[in-house]
């Protein structure tokens, strides 16, 4: 997989306003060193990181249009909060217009907001990568989280998980069940390993 790292930077330059331009130069930089780290594959991961939001500043019609068009289930949430389908039409996004044909890539991209039970080591890269780059500043738990990122991927995901859901039934706004199934999972399998 070789990928034109500067083309890709310059369109999404395009197609991102500043502020999220910069979120996604963060998370790319950030999935690198945590690739470094894990001795994951290092431009699967700065490519993954630099696609993960690409379709964050299109439009909710234009995002529930590429899901409908394109037979992209979408949950009853989904539908009532267009907003969250940009990780869904990310995926597509990153597939059509930046050629990615990578599955692991892509699935970085397509469980970045929501998580999934059994991530890879790239997914759960992201995940916790678009939580602790360095322009993230409200966030519970930050300085631990960034800590035990670079410890264990596990421990960082299940706290993020927690904190996440934590903070959605505290602003009572509604949780997605795949996000609530992935810290379940993940859950269970730390106490399983005790």
């Amino acid at each position: 997989m070789k990928a034109d790292f500067k083309k890709v930077r310059k369109q999404l330059e395009k197609d991102l306003d500043a502020k999220r331009f910069e979120h996604t130069l963060g998370v790319a930089y950030t999935a690198s060193a945590l690739a470094m780290r894990y001795q994951e594959d290092l431009e699967k991961a700065h490519l993954a990181g630099l696609l993960h939001d690409c379709a964050k500043c299109l439009s909710n019609e234009k995002k529930l249009a590429i899901c409908e068009k394109h037979h992209i289930p979408i949950t009853p949430i989904e539908r009532k909060n267009p907003f969250l389908l940009h990780a869904k039409a990310g995926c597509h996004v990153a597939k059509k217009q930046y050629h990615v044909q990578d599955q692991d890539v892509l699935n970085a991209i397509l469980n970045h907001t929501t998580g999934r039970p059994g991530m890879s080591q790239l997914e759960k890269i992201i995940y916790i990568a678009d939580y602790i780059e360095p322009g993230r500043k409200q966030a519970p738990n930050l300085t631990l989280i960034r800590q035990l990122a670079f410890q264990d991927l596990d421990d960082a995901l299940l706290t993020i998980l927690r904190d996440t859901l934590e903070y959605l039934k505290n602003i009572d706004s509604p949780v997605d069940l795949l996000t609530q199934q992935t810290y379940d999972y993940y859950f269970k399998n730390k106490n399983l390993s005790k």
